[in-house]
């Protein structure tokens, strides 16, 4: 079992910047792949990044790809989304997920773990 705790989320203006952060607990942390995922109102939970279990590699919905960064410190058991040129369609909760998955994964069902998630609110 692993719990993951949110953190990070607001009410930014449009251009600006966020640090998402996730912390873990249970199992070795450094067995999982990590992810980020969002689900504004009204839509369906999507990709946002993931990455490897030594933090070697990530990937990034093309939404975001160029302006976010996902990374992992193992040793502290720590995920962190930073999030830059905001807009408001990044307008969402964000959840963090663990997975058993052999490399990072974008599908929501290859995930185990959830948390609870941090809203991020983008105003224009």
């Amino acid at each position: 079992q692993v719990q993951l705790v949110e953190s990070g989320g607001g009410l930014v203006q449009a251009g600006g910047s966020l640090r998402l952060s996730c912390a873990a607990s249970g199992r070795p942390f450094s067995n999982y792949v990590m992810g980020w995922f969002r689900q504004a109102p009204g839509k369906e939970r999507e990709f946002v990044a993931t990455i490897t279990r030594t933090g070697a590699s990530s990937y990034y919905t093309d939404s975001v790809r160029g302006r976010s960064t996902i990374s992992r410190d193992n040793a502290k058991n720590m995920v962190y989304l930073e999030m830059n040129s905001l807009k408001p369609e990044d307008t969402a909760v964000y959840y963090c997920a663990a997975s058993h998955a052999y490399s990072g994964t974008i599908y929501p069902s290859a995930y185990d773990y959830w948390g609870q998630g941090t809203q991020v609110t983008v105003s224009s």
